[in-house]
């Protein structure tokens, strides 16, 4: 069983990283993120084998949401708005 998803497929959100993003008043900042982060973030959980692999990777996602300049625990800058004209 090929257990890889493809690597641009966009990936649901389980019920409980969608609960604890509600929990923590995450959403938006998670929605704020580009799709490639959110999406990676999903992949990863949903290819984590175990409860606690999956919960790990959930509290580093919720820990980079919450300190808001962080990437898997890296710094990351969001990209800046476009100049009004």
């Amino acid at each position: 069983m090929n257990r890889s998803p493809h690597p641009s497929a966009k990936q649901p959100m389980p019920g409980n990283v969608k609960s604890e993003l509600a929990k923590k008043k995450l959403m938006d900042a998670y929605l704020a993120r580009p799709e490639y982060q959110r999406n990676d973030y999903l992949k990863g959980i949903a290819l984590a084998i175990g409860v606690p692999a999956k919960q790990k990777l959930i509290d580093q996602m919720v820990a980079d949401l919450e300190h808001g300049k962080q990437y898997k625990g890296e710094p990351w800058e969001p990209p800046a708005a476009p100049a009004k004209k």
